[in-house]
């Protein structure tokens, strides 16, 4: 029988600690009290900013250059001066990272955002105090009660010329809408596919399969640029296991052996079921797992140097 428990990719265990965390704000670690934003900022008013997801392991930020020339490369694309430099964020984020006295099993949110408007109107030239920039930073660490049940949505990542899909903007209405199509259909993430038809990714992970022992994702032209995907690909080819960046169907999704999504958050998260179609034996399987520990020993040795 299914389990119906209601869950998320970014489900974490409860962390006591996490009552009391500090915050960075504007050059500045702060209290909760003090960890607000003004109404007429852009990120909230408009959702125009942007964002980078980092975790924490044994005192080390995964892939943090990585990070920050996406997020350097995303802030070029909107036009957005972030107003420090790589090395000003990397102190940012060493500075809260102290003051939580945080070691391992953290994840932080770091967002700029165009700053605070003059008037409450799109135009970006409004936005004269800023930019915004915060990070959140929390204990947290992957706690799922099963692996992921996915729902095809009709929600589309769409052609960078409406919302380039490789950007991680504030503005993420579309993929919210798809999160709650799926949730209506009982399941726990999105499935999305490109403008054709092709599957992609899902609302909030990058998204595999494995069929025979390759691994397939998607061309990549349509999703986020993800990290932890990119990672994958490159264990894959250093490891002999045969990967595809291709274009495939729901047809192909339905019949493979294994499943998974990719994100900072959670690593490689084991998928079960899509549109109740049990996939594989519906638990973490083979490849899965070896890449599992093959990204794990790639974050220790990339830590140890």
């Amino acid at each position: 029988m299914s389990d119906t428990r209601e869950q998320t990719a970014h489900d974490a265990e409860h962390d006591a600690r996490n009552d009391n965390l500090k915050f960075w704000l504007n050059g500045r670690v702060v209290e909760k009290a003090e960890a607000v934003v003004s109404i007429y900022d852009s990120g909230f008013m408009l959702g125009d900013g942007i964002w980078e997801g980092l975790r924490l392991y044994d005192g080390h930020w995964a892939f943090l250059g990585e990070h920050l020339d996406r997020l350097f490369e995303a802030a070029l694309a909107i036009d957005l001066d972030i107003g420090l430099s790589k090395a000003d964020l990397v102190q940012a984020l060493d500075d809260l990272r102290a003051a939580n006295d945080m070691h391992t099993d953290a994840h932080a949110r770091l967002m700029v955002t165009r700053g605070v408007k003059d008037r409450p109107f799109q135009h970006p030239s409004l936005s004269r105090s800023g930019p915004t920039v915060a990070i959140i930073m929390e204990h947290s660490r992957p706690a799922l009660g099963r692996p992921i049940r996915l729902a095809t949505v009709p929600h589309l990542r769409g052609l960078p010329m409406t919302q380039d899909p490789k950007l991680n903007s504030h503005s993420k209405l579309n993929c919210i809408l798809a999160c709650i199509a799926a949730e209506k259909a009982g399941a726990d993430e999105g499935l999305m596919l490109d403008v054709h038809g092709f599957v992609n990714t899902t609302n909030s992970c990058n998204f595999f399969i494995v069929r025979k022992g390759e691994v397939w994702t998607s061309t990549g032209d349509y999703c986020m640029n993800g990290i932890t995907r990119q990672k994958v690909i490159d264990l894959c080819r250093a490891n002999d296991i045969p990967v595809s960046e291709r274009n495939f169907s729901l047809v192909d999704t339905y019949g493979a052996d294994e499943a998974f999504l990719t994100g900072t958050f959670g690593a490689q998260t084991p998928v079960s079921e899509i549109d109740g179609r049990r996939i594989g034996t519906g638990e973490l399987g083979p490849v899965t797992e070896r890449l599992r520990g093959l990204y794990k020993a790639l974050v220790a040795a990339e830590a140890g140097a």
